[in-house]
């Protein structure tokens, strides 16, 4: 399967040639028909990509966060 890029320059590439006045209505719907399931995929895998960056940076977040030790303070003797 192509990378993420080359799915997305053709999904751009699709939507130039849809714009085409003298394209014929079948064409039309074919590429019409691409640029959906294309686009559709594209849209699962940026969500997948999404919950994985957020999974990074809470984790990175997380591990930052200096551990609580103590459950009350000491007092100054």
């Amino acid at each position: 399967m192509k990378n993420f890029e080359e799915r997305l320059e053709r999904l751009e590439e699709l939507a130039e040639t849809i714009r085409t006045p003298s394209l014929p209505l079948e064409e039309a719907l074919s590429v019409f028909e691409e640029g959906i399931k294309l686009a559709k995929g594209l849209e699962k895998e940026l969500a997948r990509i999404e919950s994985k960056v957020e999974i990074l940076t809470t984790k990175s977040a997380d591990e930052a966060a200096e551990p609580a030790l103590e459950l009350f303070e000491r007092d100054a003797d």
